[in-house]
């Protein structure tokens, strides 16, 4: 062989290796920026997911305290009133009414303590979903139906998976009572089903009420505001999405499906 040849062999073959070596070196360069790049999205998720946990628990919170107060303005302040008017309303000397009026007394006191019970346990707030989602919703919707103005219907269908995730059960929880309160703000509805159904791997929560509707295609300014876009961000948040299906005079139905646990 030539020396020409050899060496334009070895030029070759050192170029070979060169532009290996330099592959492998750009590989490793874009391998580690994508790891670098995966990793503080990895971390910024975290941060995400961790302040809506923590605003989810102040909202559950508020939300608490906006029902105590007007339960303890509406129902205990009430009894309470009606508990002193009785009292004061006795007549010593006429002994068979008076005992009519300590017995209704009696009465209006043991409801005011079984109201203020029910309000401790209220005061729990997002501790409510310690005790399961399902409990949890049970609770909310007892609230509810205090006002007398909404018949609500309530099932749990599909056995929960042994583990639970209470930070993807309190958004849940708080998802509900957006659209709750949507429905008590804006829907003009008397009827509520709402359906909480497990079904391979996925959780679905299901609301459907029988208020007046809205074209989803032609949301005024006013109708933006009434919380989807919150519904949906927090579902999106945990991996899950939100469909809504409404007509003008046909009720709504929101479906909102999420990987659990």
């Amino acid at each position: 062989m030539a020396d020409d040849d050899i060496k334009g062999l070895i030029i070759v073959t050192t170029l070979v290796f060169l532009i290996a070596a330099a592959f492998v070196l750009a590989y490793m360069l874009v391998y580690n920026s994508r790891k670098k790049r995966y990793m503080e999205e990895k971390a910024q998720m975290k941060l995400t997911f961790d302040a809506e946990i923590a605003k989810t628990q102040y909202e559950v919170q508020e939300q608490t305290m906006q029902t105590i107060g007007a339960d303890l303005h509406d129902n205990i302040g009430q009894l309470l009133s009606l508990t002193s008017l009785t009292l004061n309303s006795i007549e010593v000397g006429k002994p068979a009414k008076a005992k009519e009026k300590i017995d209704a007394a009696i009465d209006l006191t043991l409801r005011s303590i079984k109201e203020m019970r029910l309000l401790g346990k209220l005061l729990q707030g997002d501790q409510l979903v310690v005790l399961g989602l399902s409990a949890a919703v049970r609770h909310e919707i007892a609230w509810m139906e205090r006002s007398g103005k909404y018949k609500v219907s309530y099932e749990d269908d599909g056995e929960m998976p042994a583990a639970n995730n209470p930070d993807k059960d309190l958004i849940i929880f708080r998802i509900l009572q957006e659209v709750l309160n949507n429905i008590i703000k804006h829907s003009r509805a008397s009827r509520i089903r709402i359906k909480l159904e497990y079904l391979g791997g996925s959780l679905q929560l299901q609301v459907n009420d029988n208020g007046k509707g809205f074209d989803i295609g032609n949301l005024d300014d006013g109708q933006r505001g009434m919380g989807l876009f919150n519904i949906q961000k927090r579902a999106g948040i945990i991996g899950g999405q939100v469909d809504i299906l409404s007509r003008p005079g046909k009720g709504t139905s929101i479906t909102i499906i999420i990987p659990y646990p």
